[in-house]
């Protein structure tokens, strides 16, 4: 984060420092630490137009008047949200390590969100979807074992291109996955994965294998490098550009699916919650919006009563 001549040199260290604790301490993913300090510059600017330097001139006021700025700016309320949750996260550790005396975060509640279901893939489009890849090739292999292993774990995207070979139990059918905060979990494939997953490591990591490069991981580029996530959403692209399907697929939407269906086909919600990785239930509990609207669509179209 670039705070040079925007604050007073012991907030700049402040702000420094924590981020180190999220990075070093916490862990947190390099996408969460870059969101964080895209927030704390932002805030930063706001402070220095306010020409306020040290932390212990900010008030719950300025605070009050920074959302406004925000309001101004026509954020959204998710993204107003994030800020807020930024701020609370930094203005706790600058009150635990005592840098300031009051947190002005204290009285700031959240914007209300309005929540949206999670975008799911329809089956027959899923299938199509996971027949595109052309097995017989080295790249398609991997190609479908890459949308395999999204659906059949609802791993994130993230955690997908972080397996490495040691992680997996080819006898369990199952994966250790080191998930948000390096928490591990283990999560669970079945036989169609497990084709294709031995497959692709008899054949088609083999010959995609270099010895400079691609180490332990199990995913990788045409080049021999650890596959990366923006790789992984290029190939999802091209797959259903290839599948004439007019839809957008994210790997996000392949987790998504995967929880809607588990618990679809009577799996119980804190088993979801496991393999999914949340740390709340309340997280989970989104996707039986989901359920819920498929069985009110059942219970219309066959219950005799159900229409007038």
């Amino acid at each position: 984060m670039n705070i040079k001549s925007r604050l007073g040199d012991n907030t700049k260290q402040a702000v420094l420092k924590f981020l180190d604790v999220l990075a070093n301490e916490k862990q947190y993913s390099k996408n969460t630490i870059i969101n964080y300090s895209n927030d704390l510059n932002l805030f930063c600017d706001f402070l220095k137009e306010q020409k306020v330097e040290d932390l212990k001139d900010i008030d719950y006021q300025l605070i009050r008047k920074y959302l406004n700025f925000l309001y101004e700016k026509k954020y959204a309320n998710r993204a107003i949200a994030r800020h807020i949750s930024s701020l609370r996260s930094f203005f706790k550790y600058l009150k635990k390590n005592n840098l300031v005396k009051d947190n002005p975060m204290l009285l700031i509640s959240n914007p209300k969100i309005e929540k949206k279901l999670p975008k799911v893939v329809y089956a027959n489009e899923l299938e199509t979807i996971l027949s595109v890849p052309d097995k017989k090739t080295d790249l398609g292999l991997r190609d479908a074992l890459i949308l395999e292993l999204l659906y059949a774990t609802g791993i994130r995207v993230s955690e997908l291109v972080s397996i490495k070979i040691k992680d997996i139990n080819l006898n369990k059918l199952e994966i250790r996955i080191l998930g948000k905060g390096s928490k591990e979990r283990i999560v669970l494939y079945g036989q169609r994965c497990q084709n294709l997953l031995t497959d692709y490591l008899k054949g088609s990591r083999v010959n995609l294998y270099n010895d400079k490069y691609s180490g332990d991981y199990l995913l990788l580029s045409k080049t021999g490098r650890p596959i990366n996530t923006r790789e992984i959403r290029n190939i999802i692209d091209e797959v259903v550009k290839k599948s004439g399907l007019k839809i957008h697929l994210s790997p996000h939407m392949l987790r998504h699916t995967f929880a809607t269906d588990m618990l679809n086909n009577g799996a119980d919600l804190r088993s979801v919650q496991e393999l999914l990785g949340h740390e709340s239930l309340s997280t989970t509990t989104i996707y039986t919006h989901l359920t819920n609207e498929r069985l009110r669509k059942v219970y219309l179209d066959t219950h005799p009563r159900a229409h007038r």
